[in-house]
């Protein structure tokens, strides 16, 4: 019995994006879909004293549709000097911002230079699973064959895995064909991102699940951060 979970790479994501990583045995980041503008692609959230704010790497667009997400290449590379520099302001109150914030700057440097967009969301995802002590093995699409529609070349990278579970989001329920899983002889499981507990944040209410996994982290720390995440989980078969 294998779990296997599929998804799209993404900068920084939140708490709900590390939960299935964490429930299963292989995550593949596929990134040989077609980039989208204004996604969690090259951006995500942070809480500041004004509220939920954007922090977003400057991706190249212009001659370059339809292009994918590991084609996409950073525009500026003075984005990490910023980003970091925003981090800094919002968290620096944070409980755990003086523990951690040396090794996520050490992060920003060490990407700083690099052009792929994917090469840096994987770098990230890398280093705070280590830091929420998941473990689970990450592999990219790339190292699997593609063919097909959009559910058939779901299918052959579980199959390729060796998935018999696969493991997805709510918001695929508008696009899945399940049946055609079923005939392959693989479950489809539905995450839920239902009773989420609250935790302490700096600036106080209002509490703002939809932000980075750093909120959590800075927060809470890494070793109370994995209860949080923990508490959570629920799937549905389909």
């Amino acid at each position: 019995m294998k779990r296997i979970a599929i998804l799209q790479s993404s900068y920084i994501p939140w708490k709900g994006y590390f939960d299935i990583i964490g429930k299963v045995d292989e995550f593949v980041l596929y990134d040989d879909v077609q980039y989208t503008k204004n996604d969690w692609r090259n951006r995500n959230r942070i809480k500041t004293q004004s509220g939920a704010a954007w922090l977003t790497i400057p991706v190249l667009l212009k001659g370059r549709f339809g292009q994918t997400i590991r084609e996409a290449e950073i525009r500026d590379r003075s984005w990490a000097v910023r980003h970091w520099k925003s981090l800094q302001t919002s968290y620096s109150r944070a409980a755990f911002f003086p523990a951690l914030g040396p090794a996520i700057r050490n992060l920003y440097e060490s990407t700083a230079e690099e052009r792929s967009l994917s090469a840096v969301n994987e770098l990230f995802l890398h280093a705070l699973c280590g830091l929420l002590g998941i473990s689970t093995r990450i592999t990219r699409s790339a190292d699997y064959e593609l063919s097909g529609d959009r559910t058939e070349r779901l299918i052959r990278l579980c199959e390729q895995a060796g998935a018999t579970t696969y493991l997805t989001g709510p918001s695929a329920r508008a696009y899945l064909e399940v049946e055609s899983f079923a005939a392959r002889g693989i479950d489809v499981h539905w995450m839920s991102y239902a009773g989420y507990p609250e935790y302490r944040q700096v600036y106080g209410p209002p509490f703002i699940h939809e932000v980075s996994i750093l909120d959590l982290l800075f927060n809470v720390g890494p070793t109370e951060a994995g209860r949080y995440l923990l508490s959570s989980r629920r799937e549905e078969v389909a």
